[in-house]
């Protein structure tokens, strides 16, 4: 049985809403999302996703930073399972977990990524993206020795490898990538490894 508004605590009302919100957003995409739906698959009044996100930019602002702490976790997860601590094999498992999450969360992958985004970032998704990004890059300087913000060569690393890995990972959650589309996760995997490994040289 659905919660009344009463009947939540404040930060459980949140969560509840970031969780409805994605799930609206899975199934009409940034087009069709509203502050309705959300409060209509919760339950609560059309007023209460208003009072903690202010509108349905708000909230989309608020999936898309909850979208990057994810998918950080994501690449130093599989980062964490990674035998080796070498810094090319680490930096090869955090694409691996790129693409974990571009394909079990596929909408708010696309929302963080998002093309339109004419109004100001919020601290908070600005500062979630940036960790998501200094991820990448460190783990450039880790293989590289230096840091891509000394070294040109070392950014257009981060540029190339990220270029790569996240337009494979597009293509896979579009469906586009052919015979690829059907074959193991091991396979798939594989692949991006092989792409990725031409990336870094």
């Amino acid at each position: 049985m659905l919660k009344t508004k009463d009947s939540y605590h404040h930060g459980d009302l949140s969560a509840a809403l970031l969780k409805a919100g994605e799930a609206v957003l899975a199934e009409t995409g940034v087009e069709g999302f509203s502050l309705r739906a959300v409060a209509k698959r919760v339950g609560v009044s059309h007023s209460a996703p208003a009072h903690h996100f202010g509108d349905a930019r708000g909230l989309l602002d608020a999936l898309a930073t909850e979208g990057f702490r994810r998918f950080l976790a994501a690449m130093e997860a599989r980062q964490a399972v990674e035998p080796s601590k070498d810094p090319r094999q680490q930096l090869l498992a955090s694409g691996l977990g790129y693409l974990d999450f571009a394909v079990g969360s596929p909408a708010l992958f696309r929302l963080m990524f998002a093309a339109e985004r004419s109004h100001p970032k919020s601290e908070e998704l600005t500062a979630a993206a940036r960790a998501s990004f200094m991820h990448l890059a460190d783990g450039v300087a880790r293989l590289r020795g230096v840091s891509p913000y000394q070294a040109p060569a070392a950014m257009t690393d981060v540029m190339a490898i990220w270029s790569m890995v996240h337009g494979f990972a597009e293509l896979y959650v579009s469906g586009r990538l052919g015979p690829l589309d059907c074959q193991p996760l091991a396979d798939r995997d594989g692949f991006l490894v092989e792409i990725l490994d031409r990336a870094i040289g």
